[in-house]
């Protein structure tokens, strides 16, 4: 095997690390995260999603590689993408739609 082939094998593989949501739990515990969210929402956090998310990961970490990455991979796809995606025609009715007015002269 070559190292191109390792290297590109390597890069599809994610390791799985539940540090960043021990780091995000840990902070949502935080002065600062409470005094945020008693500001912003008048409301403090109870910090439910952030144990939920820690939870999931150290359960992920159970599963065998493969399972993990067909659990991930189906996970990505059923998010919704935040862009609408259009082709050019679409864009640019779209954008004169919306703008068209601006091009003609006062």
């Amino acid at each position: 095997m070559s190292k191109e082939t390792k290297a590109s094998s390597g890069l599809q593989k994610r390791r799985l690390s539940c540090s960043t949501c021990f780091d995000a739990l840990w902070f949502c515990y935080s002065p600062v995260h409470q005094m945020q969210q008693y500001y912003r929402l008048g409301v403090l956090d109870n910090c439910n999603e952030k144990w939920s998310a820690l939870y999931d990961c150290l359960k992920l970490k159970t599963k065998r590689s493969t399972e993990v990455q067909e659990i991930l991979e189906a996970r990505g796809r059923a998010k919704p993408h935040i862009w609408t995606i259009r082709t050019p025609e679409e864009a640019s009715s779209h954008w004169k739609k919306l703008y068209g007015h601006l091009d003609k002269p006062e």
